[in-house]
């Protein structure tokens, strides 16, 4: 990963000297520059639908081991202080230690709550409610794992409103209230977690799983608050072609309602196709905010092919999100 951050780190250099722009820098400044950028992909190795998270004052990126279904039967996670380095932690979770689950394990959602992380998973890519698999929780003391099935099954193993029981993410409220938003098939649905996290709660009308699927939403739903707003965003288009995308929609709770206000990362066919399942980070330390995605590599063609990158995300004066601009040299160091 050293020597590629470096190459990456070089070429921007060497666009910015012949553009003019640092012209007046020493080659030791240049130097430094250089090394305080991440480049993307962020880590070597095949990886998709990355949720990043802050635990333990460090960044931590939980994503999807991508490869065949059958390949796919454990996570690894990364550790970073400054987003620029990052150190492996592999297999934090083994479907050996899921006694249900055999295949296809994907989406990573991770939380803490009190003593104990909390990751949650799709397993199995089930096709009908007659199929073992769908939403799995598993705990550890520690994000580095190891992960532990909790439950010794699925917490959702049926298809709801429509929802293939996949994308599983855990949104916490300002009020201490936990939803679990998930699903595929062109459905979103929105449930809130017991106490304890074995089980789901009523929600405020009685309901259990509330549809909230906006406009051109397909999978991989991803929420935020800001400024007493909520942006639900989510992934539109075919995650295998050139055209997965991510938008979003603002609404005044996690139940919405929600209207699609646009698309905000999308290919650049002079860097990547496919940018797509993503997460947001706000830094503690700038107040920058991040998102992190995956996208296929323009000499990829294999479905598989998909990369982790991180790149700025900016709003406007009202709130807005700006459409993303994908780097292949990423972002600045930013320390917690």
């Amino acid at each position: 990963m050293g020597l590629k951050t470096t190459i990456s780190c070089r070429r921007l250099v060497r666009h910015m000297v012949a553009g003019g722009a640092v012209l007046g820098l020493s080659q030791s400044a240049l130097s430094l520059f250089a090394a305080a950028r991440a480049g993307n992909p962020v880590f070597p190795g095949w990886y998709a639908d990355p949720e990043a998270r802050i635990f333990e004052g460090e960044y931590w990126i939980f994503p999807t081991f991508s490869a065949p279904y059958n390949d796919q039967t454990f996570f690894d996670a990364f550790s970073s202080p400054d987003l620029v380095t990052w150190t492996k932690h592999p297999r934090v979770l083994d479907v050996e230690h899921v006694k249900w689950a055999r295949r296809a394990v994907w989406a990573p959602s991770i939380v803490k709550k009190g003593e104990w992380y909390y990751l949650f998973f799709a397993a199995n890519d089930i096709q009908n409610d007659e199929q073992l698999g769908g939403i799995g929780v598993a705990r550890a003391k520690h994000p580095a794992g190891p992960f532990e099935d909790y439950l010794g099954k699925p917490l959702v193993d049926k298809f709801h409103n429509g929802a293939q029981p996949i994308d599983p993410f855990v949104f916490a409220d300002a009020d201490g209230a936990h939803y679990l938003i998930y699903g595929g098939w062109k459905h979103c649905n929105i449930t809130r977690l017991s106490g304890d996290f074995t089980s789901l709660a009523p929600l405020a009308d009685g309901s259990t799983f509330k549809e909230i699927t906006p406009q051109g939403y397909v999978e991989g739903s991803w929420m935020f608050r800001k400024d007493g707003k909520y942006y639900f965003m989510w992934s539109e288009g075919g995650w295998t072609g050139p055209d997965y995308a991510v938008a979003y929609a603002i609404g005044a709770s996690p139940m919405g309602p929600f209207e699609r206000a646009g698309k905000i990362l999308q290919q650049d066919p002079r860097v990547a196709t496919g940018a797509g399942h993503h997460s947001v980070l706000q830094s503690p330390t700038s107040g920058k905010w991040y998102i992190v995605y995956h996208r296929r590599p323009l000499d990829q063609r294999d479905r598989n092919a998909r990369v982790v990158c991180i790149d700025e995300m900016h709003f406007t004066p009202t709130g807005a999100i700006e459409p993303v601009v994908i780097t292949n040299d990423g972002v600045a160091a930013d320390k917690i």
